[in-house]
């Protein structure tokens, strides 16, 4: 499967209490990996036991090479279309909090003015070959020349749509399922209306809600788990989301297992800790 997208560089405190405005607090533990929407699926795709593509913009900063170490060690096969670049790559700072699993995040995403002339798209024909393809719309250019790729070729295509993003304008008409967070929301006319054929969305703790085009609707309940991390939860949803495209025969199938997979990495503490407790879940 072929993931396109945003790609960071996170460093991650884990605290006692999230700091006030103006306070200094020591962190329990510190991580750091690559984050970002279509990594942190490409991750959960390999986990899953998927082959997952993650074609992303990362350069030579050698704050790059913190991502690629990450991503290597966690059986993601990368395409950097921009290997050269000599900018910092995209870099978040995270506070969670131990008790509950919160978080914070400051985060200045990839902008492609800064690399724009710079990337060729050698990667995009990566597409007519996946099985399913997902697009988090970070790298406007990008996704677009992803998805077309794929609807030529007849792959279904995932968007992760966390935030309303101009590129959306054309790249709707090209997705079959998006997958929305709750806080999402689109300018008239709806998904459906710009052509998605399928929209879920999540919301946290709260039932997983779901319509077709046709007019079929529906909601998968979440499953009550003490959270404690919930950094990355939801793009680890939707990257089982993607797999589950591949092998899951309906819409109802495909949240449920994403739900499962998603429950299972709140759980567990740090950013790739849940790797292993997803690894070899079966998928049928």
């Amino acid at each position: 499967m072929l993931l396109a997208g945003l790609c960071t560089v996170d460093l991650i405190q884990r605290v006692d209490e999230l700091p006030a405005p103006g306070e200094k607090v020591q962190s329990l533990r510190v991580d750091v990996a690559a984050g970002g929407p279509a990594t942190n699926a490409a991750v959960t795709a390999a986990a899953l036991g998927a082959e997952a593509t993650l074609l992303t913009v990362l350069g030579a900063h050698p704050l790059a090479a913190l991502a690629r170490a990450d991503l290597e060690a966690h059986g993601v096969r990368l395409i950097d279309l921009a290997p050269s670049l000599a900018d910092p790559p995209p870099v978040s700072a995270v506070a969670v909090r131990d008790r509950d699993g919160e978080r914070t995040v400051v985060s200045r995403n990839a902008k492609d003015a800064s690399f724009l002339g710079k990337v060729t798209f050698f990667g995009a024909g990566e597409a007519a070959g996946a099985d399913v393809v997902l697009v988090d719309g970070h790298h406007p250019e990008l996704a677009l020349a992803v998805a077309r790729e794929a609807r030529a070729a007849g792959v279904p295509v995932v968007l992760d749509a966390g935030s309303w993003k101009p590129v959306l304008d054309e790249l709707l008409p090209l997705v079959d399922v998006a997958a929305c967070s709750a806080h999402f929301s689109a300018p008239g006319p709806g998904l459906h209306e710009r052509g998605v054929p399928t929209v879920i969305t999540t919301a946290g703790p709260h039932p997983v809600r779901w319509s077709t085009a046709d007019g079929s609707s529906g909601e998968v309940p979440v499953a009550d788990v003490e959270a404690r991390d919930t950094l990355g939860a939801g793009d680890v949803w939707h990257g089982a989301l993607a797999v589950a495209v591949t092998c899951e025969p309906t819409v109802t199938d495909r949240i449920r297992f994403a739900n499962e997979v998603a429950a299972e990495r709140v759980r567990q503490v740090g950013p790739r800790s849940w790797t292993t407790a997803i690894a070899g879940r079966n998928r049928t």
